[in-house]
């Protein structure tokens, strides 16, 4: 017996975990997800995991994203969000779709595209997440080489730079 997409329930707050999902089968999921969803996936090496956020995670991604925006206008640094867009790579075997990124010493590179593919593009200059009912998981930014990541949890906000392959809490 096989399970339809729809009929799957992912209750807000809640998170699902999948394995031994080939990228073909993570491929037909996203599409058949569709673009306008709550739900975000993170992939890695064959395990599949969908989350579906609170509205407290909502509200401090539109505050932290927000902020950023706010900085980097005061600052005159160009930038481009890309809000929670899906970066993958085929090759790498991953894919993670970010609360909040943003495109800034590569702003230009990525203006008027429609898609973004990491095995040609370079990932976000700054990603955030933001670990109310779960807890980010580093791996899929580290090998897709995202140099700065935010993780907002209910004890603040952690700053990690990608330095030699591997995050550090750098405040």
């Amino acid at each position: 017996m096989l399970l339809e997409l729809q009929q799957i329930i992912v209750k807000p707050g809640q998170q699902m975990l999948l394995k031994d999902i080939s990228w073909q089968q993570l491929e037909n999921i996203l599409e058949e997800m569709g673009e306008k969803r709550a739900a975000r996936i993170s992939y890695s090496h064959g395990w599949l995991e969908i989350m579906v956020p609170l509205p407290e995670h909502e509200k401090d991604k539109e505050f932290l994203g927000d902020l950023v925006k706010i900085l980097l206008d005061q600052l005159q640094i160009d930038f481009e969000p890309l809000g929670s867009t899906t970066l993958k790579n085929e090759r790498m075997r991953q894919a993670v779709e970010p609360d909040a990124c943003f495109y800034i010493q590569n702003q230009a590179v990525v203006i008027g595209k429609n898609h973004i593919y990491l095995n040609i593009d370079p990932p976000p200059d700054l990603a955030i997440e933001i670990d109310i009912t779960s807890r980010t998981q580093f791996d899929n930014y580290q090998l897709l080489g995202v140099p700065e990541l935010w993780r907002y949890k209910q004890k603040g906000l952690e700053i990690f730079l990608l330095q030699q392959g591997k995050y550090r809490n750098n405040i």
